[in-house]
């Protein structure tokens, strides 16, 4: 099932936990939405039964749609919510001029194709990790016993100027200059925050093993 998205959206926004029934007889047949719905403007003017109202009236067309997009993916719950988020948090630029359901048709397109793409670029920097920051870590090349979600673990425990520099520099290849030019740190902070970055993993790694051994 869909989370409840009310936290996640803007003040203004904000869903109602349950619709009010008395405005059902304010929905449309079909499932298609008109641009000129009074609940859009309610909606915008901050009322929360409305808002709930058209995300109800939403969910199955937005669903469906994402279930055609990615076939078989267990995310499409996920996508889906994020989908509806954006509509609503768009509404206060919806122009009116087409049916409010064309118009959400074209954001969950995007908003689920850029989550395909997010989560296609997560997969592969999950391999990339794996393939070439683990031997810099281990010093052991053929050393392949650290997993994915181990070296995430230990990423996660390294201060994010660390993370950053260690990530820029083994996994997306770039020099030390360069790392230090798209940071806008000085050349000698990007090296010792790679310099450290790369101690605090091998000790972590060390760890890892020393207790796995022990």
């Amino acid at each position: 099932m869909l989370v409840d998205v009310a936290q996640r959206l803007p003040t203004n926004l904000k869903l109602a936990a349950e619709p009010d029934a008395a405005r059902a007889a304010d929905r449309p047949a079909g499932g298609r939405i008109a641009g000129n719905d009074p609940r859009i403007a309610r909606a915008v003017a901050g009322d929360r039964r409305a808002a709930s109202e058209l995300l109800e009236a939403l969910l199955p067309r937005v669903r469906n749609l994402v279930r055609f997009l990615c076939p078989g993916d267990s995310d499409v719950d996920d996508h889906a919510q994020a989908a509806l988020i954006e509509v609503l948090r768009g509404l206060p630029r919806f122009e009116g001029r087409s049916a409010l359901t064309t118009w959400a048709d074209r954001i969950t397109v995007r908003a689920t194709l850029r989550r395909v793409r997010q989560a296609r670029a997560r997969r592969a920097q999950q391999q990339v990790l794996e393939e070439e920051l683990v031997p810099a870590v281990t010093a052991a090349p053929d050393d392949r016993t650290m997993t994915r979600r181990q070296l995430a673990q230990m990423l996660d425990m390294l201060p994010e100027p660390q993370r950053q520099v260690l990530v820029l520099h083994h996994v997306m290849g770039m020099s030390v200059p360069e790392v230090a030019e798209a940071l806008e740190v000085p050349f000698d902070t990007a090296k010792s925050r790679l310099r450290l970055a790369t101690g605090r993993l091998r000790a972590l790694y060390g760890e890892k093993r020393g207790g796995e051994d022990g």
